[in-house]
């Protein structure tokens, strides 16, 4: 390694380029809009005693302590497991994936009443509140509104109700972590989970298990795929979703790894979720790692910005051809998946332009309600294959400013203590949660993330953990379990 450094520095190349780079740095530290960027006004570590937020939960939390005090359940829930409020809103978060959607909302909501419970039995403990839980409240509330104005009320109902309560267990589950040793220990557990179902993932790859649809690729176009793996998410492109969450915090785990046992237990991990990534065959999510990968690096330094087209041109002569034909294709309007989603795009359009206001309301069959009137080459569709358009569609315009100020916010916020951190490890992780989210937001623009409940649930849950993680050094050493 020093011979290596001892000749990149005396190459006239190199220490130009690095003069070039501190000079860009220094120059774009010094603007006026980073500083802005990086110093936002009145952001507090807790809810405001003046709001309205504060005081509606400080008359609900009033009345229910009375009501416990008066039923005499302090004898019942007295060391119960229930009091574990971490361990039940991280079984959720972890096991997703691996779980039917309804058992899914069965354990966060067992997680919500278990906080409850916790809030209830400790008048000493305090809700935690990040910059973007108004936001993530105001979000909830404004789909809400959408699905009570759906084209078709019976079949958005549950969709929206569903959504909804995913949305706000966030919020809950940013109050249930309370120490650093619960937040590294639910990251770890969501990195082996990952890894559990990028291995079964291999697996239906090697013997062919599973359900394929002739939809999934353009035989005549890809030849050379016969098989994408969509593992327990029933779609490879929703997995990619997945595996784009989760590559980044394996990465961070991995970097951070103290002893030779746990950087090969992590090592292992984020091998098997790359190659798993490689054999969904999703144009989108590939994109959408690389530039979760390459935020990664560049917010931890910048100068390895320099490292991104000789990485790219290696990746190139590595990967098989049947990866890197199929990446080329991106944009290629003779490909028919290419093709499918802009004529869907061009008619979800068409379609906003009358019901921008309000939108259609959530669900497919609200979509189906209005869209085949609007859809280009009477291609039928479920949703609009973009998340910033269904957003629109479901819940019309006013979602998607919410929607839009909140990744603001919540990009800004995690900006803020990355620029301020000084443990490695904590920024290992905020730069993981920033890269995480760009390159899920990537992906998002060629397909409905959310179209997935369980996907929908990780990355309301990601955004949580991420707010945790920008006050990570913050939280106290702590345990895990707390009775």
């Amino acid at each position: 390694m020093e011979r290596a450094k001892s000749i990149l520095n005396a190459s006239l190349l190199w220490r130009w380029l690095m003069s070039l780079c501190r000079w860009l740095g220094e120059q774009w530290r010094g603007s006026a809009v980073v500083r802005w960027f990086l110093h936002p006004a009145g952001w507090g570590p807790a809810l405001s005693e003046h709001s309205v937020f504060y005081r509606l939960w400080s008359w609900l939390r009033e009345g229910l302590c009375r009501l416990y005090r008066a039923m005499k359940l302090e004898r019942l829930f007295d060391g119960s497991v229930f009091g574990s409020t971490w361990f039940w809103c991280m079984m959720p978060v972890v096991l997703s994936p691996l779980m039917s959607t309804m058992a899914v909302l069965g354990m966060a909501a067992v997680g919500c009443c278990s906080l409850l419970l916790a809030l209830v039995r400790s008048r000493e403990r305090q809700l935690a509140w990040t910059p973007i839980n108004r936001y993530v409240i105001l979000y909830a509330a404004v789909y809400m509104a959408g699905t009570a104005f759906s084209v078709n009320l019976h079949s958005s109902l549950k969709p929206g109700l569903l959504t909804v309560g995913f949305i706000l267990f966030s919020v809950v589950l940013c109050n249930a972590v309370e120490n650093r040793s619960q937040l590294d220990a639910l990251l770890t557990a969501m990195v082996l989970a990952a890894a559990v179902v990028s291995a079964y993932g291999i697996l239906q790859y090697v013997f062919r298990w599973g359900y394929q649809s002739a939809a999934w690729v353009d035989s005549d176009m890809f030849s050379g795929i016969e098989f994408r793996v969509p593992s327990t998410l029933d779609n490879p492109n929703m997995l990619g979703q997945y595996l784009i969450l989760a590559v980044p915090i394996g990465g961070a785990k991995l970097l951070s790894a103290k002893d030779w046992t746990s950087r090969g237990f992590y090592l292992v991990c984020c091998a098997l979720m790359c190659l798993c990534m490689i054999l969904t065959f999703s144009r989108g999510a590939w994109l959408g790692l690389l530039f979760a990968g390459a935020v990664f690096f560049i917010l931890l330094n910048p100068r390895l910005m320099l490292l991104i087209p000789p990485a790219l041109v290696l990746l190139w002569f590595v990967l098989p051809e049947t990866v890197t034909a199929r990446f080329a294709s991106i944009g290629n309007l003779a490909d028919a998946s290419t093709a499918y989603r802009v004529h869907i795009w061009m008619g979800t359009v068409a379609m906003l332009k009358d019901y921008w206001l309000c939108g259609i309301g959530p669900g497919a069959e609200a979509f189906n309600t209005v869209y085949p009137a609007y859809s280009l080459n009477g291609i039928d569709a479920p949703h609009s294959h973009n998340l910033f358009l269904q957003i629109t569609c479901d819940a019309g315009v006013a979602a998607l400013t919410v929607f839009l100020i909140l990744l603001f916010v919540y990009f800004r916020m995690m900006c803020v203590s990355l620029s301020r951190e000084k443990d490695w490890t904590s920024r290992l992780h905020q730069a993981a949660f920033i890269g995480g989210a760009a390159g899920f937001l990537v992906q998002a623009m060629t397909d409905y993330s959310f179209y997935n409940y369980r996907v929908l649930f990780l990355f309301w849950a990601f955004l949580s953990l991420g707010a945790l993680c920008a006050r990570r050094s913050g939280l106290p050493e702590g345990r895990l379990l707390t009775l």
